[in-house]
């Protein structure tokens, strides 16, 4: 049930079974199409270009940062642009080694190989992908004691793409097997409006420039989050406003989401509020916040935290969590358990 919360939750920026077409129409195909991220964009134009006047494949490329900020589309345009095919996985769906060698193995010369949440690969398989990074190369054991023998199988030449919302969690020796790291950081709200725009003329919206503020001003700095929310807004202007959206058509339709001002929802302050209300602003260990909500430790360090922290609503410290003195006036709270004030959130 937690998973599923986590998945529906509106301004997650992890995917649902519901972003899947959304994400496929609006994604862009080219870097020239890609809004935001200008420094990351600039250095993986660079190096595709060098690449090409070299005549050899790109680099092995690790993207990390939240979830929703482009990574999978980056991996896409990276193909595109390489002019190569682009093979998709997982790293909780290579669960052997048989089956990342079953992958490397079926390959074409330069294609790209594209492992979202690569740091969920087990260590076995790791194993199995350090010499195929590095010499283009795998061996594979055969048989089983004394007359065990090691077979290598060369590999194409390809481009591995990595994925990860947990930079730290991967292997030191996994990570330092890429040429090129590139973070993705929350995108401001320019970026946001620019994405929305562009994403309204390819969905045919009527949305005008004040009624799109009110969209990017709740997204999170999250593309993902910024279609979702357009698209529930879509939905309730074609009910209750004729399909026309203007500012107050989008901030009725987002109250009704329960989505306040700066994007944050019920659960956002449920955790600053158990923060501020029952542990005095903290500090508060990460298990404890968890046990008071009902919630998995890793789900509010994955997914409600890095917003929070972006906005400066919560501060780690090595005794714990602590609410700031800006979650505190966003809220309309003291930071030693005061009463709420009657300024609205939405």
């Amino acid at each position: 049930m937690r998973d599923k919360q986590v998945k529906t939750r509106i301004v997650s920026g992890k995917p649902s079974v519901d972003d899947v077409s959304l994400d496929t129409n609006l994604r862009p195909r080219r870097l020239s199409d890609f809004i935001g991220q200008e420094k990351v964009k600039s250095n993986i134009e660079i190096a595709i270009a060098a690449a090409q006047k070299r005549g050899e494949p790109l680099d092995h490329v690790l993207l990390y940062g939240p979830p929703g900020l482009g990574k999978t589309t980056l991996a896409h345009i990276i193909a595109a642009e390489m002019g190569v095919n682009i093979r998709i996985s997982s790293g909780p769906a290579i669960e052997r080694p048989g089956d990342l060698a079953s992958i490397l193995t079926n390959l074409q010369k330069n294609d790209g190989f594209f492992i979202d949440e690569i740091h969920r690969l087990g260590r076995p398989v790791e194993e199995i992908l350090y010499p195929a990074m590095e010499d283009f190369a795998i061996d594979i054991i055969l048989g089983k004691g004394p007359g065990a023998r090691t077979l290598r199988l060369n590999l194409p030449h390809f481009t591995l793409i990595g994925a990860t919302t947990r930079f730290a969690m991967m292997s030191p020796p996994l990570r330092d097997r890429f040429g090129a790291v590139y973070r993705l950081d929350f995108y401001d709200e320019p970026a946001i409006r620019a994405i929305l725009k562009r994403s309204s003329s390819i969905l045919n919206i009527d949305i005008d420039e004040a009624g799109i503020s009110q969209v990017a001003c709740r997204a999170r700095g999250t593309p993902r989050v910024a279609n979702r929310l357009l698209k529930r807004v879509r939905d309730y202007a074609q009910v209750m406003a004729d399909g026309v959206i203007n500012e107050s058509v989008a901030v009725e339709a987002l109250a009704k989401l329960e989505i306040d001002r700066i994007g944050l929802d019920e659960i956002d302050h449920k955790v600053i509020r158990t923060i501020i209300e029952k542990f005095d602003g903290g500090p508060v260990g990460l298990e404890t916040i968890a046990a008071s909500i009902s919630e998995e430790a890793d789900t509010i360090m994955d997914v409600y935290e890095p917003y929070l922290l972006q906005l400066g609503f919560l501060e780690r410290t090595p005794r714990g969590r602590m609410a700031t003195r800006l979650a505190c006036e966003h809220l309309g709270v003291s930071h030693k358990k005061g009463h709420s004030s009657q300024a609205s959130l939405w």
